[in-house]
């Protein structure tokens, strides 16, 4: 299998101090994530993609041990290697980042260059997964 077919990368990219932090935020982001199947307001998808970035980053058997997972494979394959998602998917991400940055408009009244970045951010996360990403079934 090509090395850009199953996302291996060849060594970890990060060494000493820095790898066993990356694998300590790879472990985080995937507990967090793996919440969110619980919790409607955790954004799954986002947390298992810093999981596989920050596992690609420090740890090769990390790395290959989450992409044989069903969860790498039921919510990142796709987007990873078609960029595409499922509806549900799509949803799931665009209604945790509003939660998200709903939660820090609210909190930021006092601040509208704040509330401003913030919208334009959220309405541009919002036109790439609508336009950008396709949906698969």
């Amino acid at each position: 299998m090509d090395a850009n077919t199953n996302h291996e990368p060849e060594k970890p990219k990060v060494t000493g101090p820095h790898r066993l932090l990356f694998i300590a935020l790879g472990m985080l982001s995937l507990a967090l994530g793996t919440i969110g199947w619980v919790m409607p307001f955790v954004p799954t998808t986002p947390l298992y993609l810093l999981t596989v970035f920050c596992f690609g980053k420090s740890s090769r058997r990390l790395h290959k041990w989450f992409l044989s997972t069903r969860l790498y494979k039921r919510h990142l394959k796709n987007y990873v290697e078609k960029r595409t998602m499922t509806l549900t998917t799509k949803i799931s991400a665009i209604l945790s980042i509003t939660v998200f940055m709903g939660v820090s408009f609210f909190l930021m009244s006092n601040v509208p260059i704040g509330r401003a970045v913030l919208a334009v951010v959220w309405v541009l996360h919002v036109i790439y997964f609508l336009f950008q990403v396709k949906t698969s079934k």
